[in-house]
């Protein structure tokens, strides 16, 4: 049985960090892509990070430079240092998996943690 357990949000001042982790368990971690999503209220959803199974990254445009996903496969963990955080960054963040197949961009990703809440106030 698939688990993706977030934990490290909370309420911040813009300007500064946080660190989420995302606990996986029930499948084989290092053979799937990763990826970072978050909702605010009244918003869609949006991807923010990806990370293939052997370390490559993308960030969506509006993080770059200030957050930074990553994974450490032998511990079954996904990260996401976000700094220099706004009030826009607000929003309940997500980790989701799914299984690598050519590209972590296109696929959709089925298993889904509870999330986590990341305030930021101004």
């Amino acid at each position: 049985q698939v688990q993706l357990v977030e934990s490290g949000g909370g309420s911040v001042q813009a300007g500064g960090s946080l660190r989420l982790s995302c606990a996986a368990s029930g499948y084989t971690f290092s053979d799937y892509c990763m990826a970072w999503f978050r909702q605010a209220p009244g918003e869609g959803r949006e991807r923010v990070a990806t990370i293939y199974p052997a370390g490559t990254t993308y960030v969506t445009y509006s993080v770059k430079g200030r957050f930074t996903i990553s994974r450490d496969n032998s511990k079954n963990t996904l990260f996401l240092q976000m700094n220099s955080l706004k009030p826009e960054d607000t929003a309940m963040y997500y980790c989701a998996a799914a299984r690598y197949s050519g590209s972590c961009l296109t696929l959709n990703y089925n298993y889904w943690g509870q999330g986590t809440q990341v305030t930021v106030s101004s």
